[in-house]
């Protein structure tokens, strides 16, 4: 609702680059949205004292004059829900950017501005409740068809309710009343909301269920909860952003919403590119059928960039509160964190370390905690989740950095990107060594229910592997390969056979850009049957180099490479053959 208390405008009386001040804001309010100057500029209140009202703009502020007029909106930064996000892009203040393309041109105008979701555009409304019924907020009114593989639930608001006065199904428009209650409400296919407010649920669930990914190191060695977090630290050509789109791919969420949140503009034109070329795995249709973009590049006004990952966790939570489960990709908070960097420095408030806002942290903390698994608000069992990555880009690599070490703190899991694995075309080039998860424990009885019963003790032995692997690679740069232990040597082999045939995975390739699960454990099944046969061979005086000349050991390295569909029967044949060629090895080895 709008506030009328106090004045409606003030006055600017100071411009430091996005930041205004005006005075004569009698009844402003923290975070409300004002227009700056004749040209309408949009802003948001960020610090009032007195009457005095420190305003940061999400536009250019080229050209504003002293003296201009500011005008209050009452409200805050609100996002517009409804059917018609997925397959948007917007900008960091939920502007389309394909609408202000066709106003302005390449080049978006100042104070611009266009509705968030089509008004023209109708849609069937199929009604899920009858006149009389009583509704509570987050309650479902009933159901439009978006795309040909997605059925969009409309919402009581969370802070509506009554009883139906009339609702009626038919075709409507996203600002046409769908129904009415009893004291006068009107309840619509669309609806806004705080973008800085978390959107309330019934209760937070346990994390009991993985977030599935695709990506072998990340499911087996580093695996989320689905409602999870995630924080994605590398340097500069690590891979951040394929590996979050990979993620964004092939994922296994409902809905996608992926937050470009000050890269580079050649980057972000990829995706806007890429995006809706693609198809989706899950339906066959396009993958922007069930993607929300919103798009903010480094040369886009900071306080837009500050805004940007409300935005999008906004209408993350929105699809969540339908039942859906939500992933949502950051790239990068370090952008997001320099934008809060350069506000606070305009408004000379006590830098912390690096500069940074002393209240950084628990900003960060506050973006991350409205990840999670809920029971949906209204009635029925309806259960959704939020699940976000955020990347960071860490200065030349230091984890080290306020950004970095503050995102840990709040997320579960590490992903560590390794300039030297990419370096070495090494994708995703996550290192095993410094990465780590906090969520593995509550999943093991779902992996062995639902994946491989022996799946935890696997993972437990490619972990120990690496581990030994790092420890013996300081030993053989002293005195070399040669000095070592035939079993010694196996470990060192067995580990480069983890990395290039189960740990590494070819983006560009149709079978080998996503694995599932259970592709994943007959890898792992076959890989540690090799090396338990290794072993058994070894104590027969079998020589390692008779070993390691099998032809099998290249078919493993291979295996990523063999479609799903025929997996199972390959993989079961790859496993006789292991077991007939060691057999006869060990035959020989007694027989010497």
């Amino acid at each position: 609702m709008a506030d009328n208390s106090g004045s409606r405008t003030g006055t600017i009386i100071k411009i430091a680059g996005p930041t205004v001040i005006a005075r004569g804001m009698h009844g402003a309010r923290m975070y409300e949205v004002v227009r700056v100057g004749d040209a309408g500029l949009m802003g948001e209140v960020i610090r009032l004292d007195g009457e005095e009202a420190f305003i940061q703009t999400y536009e250019d502020t080229a050209g504003l004059v002293v003296g201009e007029t500011v005008t209050r909106t009452g409200q805050p930064l609100v996002v517009t829900l409804g059917p018609g996000l997925l397959g948007s892009v917007y900008d960091g203040v939920q502007r389309p950017l394909i609408e202000l393309e066709r106003e302005s041109g390449s080049f978006i105008g100042r104070g611009v501005g266009a509705p968030a979701l089509d008004g023209a555009r109708r849609w069937e409304f199929t009604s899920s409740v009858q006149p009389g019924d009583t509704v509570t907020g987050g309650d479902v009114l009933g159901t439009v068809r978006e795309t040909e593989a997605f059925v969009h639930s409309i919402l009581v608001p969370p802070e509506s309710g009554g009883v139906i006065r009339r609702i009626q199904s038919g075709e409507y428009s996203v600002n046409e009343v769908v129904a009415e209650l009893e004291d006068g409400t009107e309840l619509r296919l669309s609806h806004s909301w705080p973008a800085k407010v978390a959107r309330p649920t019934s209760r937070k669930l346990d994390s009991i269920v993985p977030f599935v990914t695709g990506q072998r190191v990340i499911d087996c060695l580093f695996p989320i909860a689905l409602g999870g977090a995630s924080c994605v630290p590398g340097g500069f050509g690590t891979g951040k952003t394929v590996l979050e789109q990979s993620l964004a791919k092939f994922s296994a969420a409902d809905v996608i919403v992926y937050v470009g949140c000050g890269e580079r503009g050649n980057e972000m034109t990829d995706v806007l590119t890429e995006f809706p070329d693609l198809r989706d795995p899950r339906t066959g249709g396009r993958l922007m059928d069930r993607t929300v973009l919103v798009a903010n590049t480094s040369n886009m006004p900071v306080a837009a960039r500050e805004a940007s990952i409300y935005i999008g966790v906004t209408i993350a939570e929105y699809f969540r509160d339908m039942g859906h489960s939500v992933a949502m990709m950051v790239d990068s908070t370090s952008r997001w964190a320099e934008a809060l960097r350069e506000i606070s420095s305009r408004l000379e408030e006590m830098p912390g370390e690096e500069g940074y806002p002393t209240y950084l942290a628990s900003r960060l903390a506050s973006f991350y905690e409205r990840a999670g698994s809920v029971e949906c608000l209204g009635k029925g069992e309806r259960t959704g989740s939020v699940t976000i990555v955020g990347a960071v880009s860490p200065p030349g690599g230091d984890f080290s950095e306020p950004v970095t070490q503050s995102t840990m703190r709040v997320t579960g899991a590490l992903w560590a990107l390794d300039s030297s694995l990419a370096h070495r075309r090494h994708y995703p080039a996550v290192n095993w060594h410094r990465s780590y998860t906090l969520y593995f424990e509550p999943f093991i009885k779902w992996y062995r229910d639902n994946v491989h019963p022996r799946w935890p003790q696997m993972r437990a032995t490619v972990s120990e592997l690496l581990g030994r692997e790092a420890e013996l690679q300081e030993v053989v740069q002293l005195v070399g390969p040669d000095a070592l232990q035939d079993s010694d040597r196996l470990v060192l082999e067995l580990s480069r056979m983890l990395r290039d045939g189960f740990l590494q995975q070819n983006a560009m390739s149709e079978i080998d850009a996503t694995c599932s699960l259970g592709k994943q454990s007959l890898m792992l099944e076959l890989f540690l049957k090799f090396y338990d046969e290794s072993q058994s061979a070894l104590s027969e005086k079998v020589y390692l180099d008779s070993i390691l000349e099998l032809d099998e050991r290249e078919d493993l390295l291979r295996m990523r490479e063999i479609p799903e569909a025929e997996f199972a029967e390959r993989a079961a044949e790859l496993s006789e053959r292991l077991g007939k060629k060691f057999h006869a090895l060990c035959e020989q080895g007694r027989a010497q």
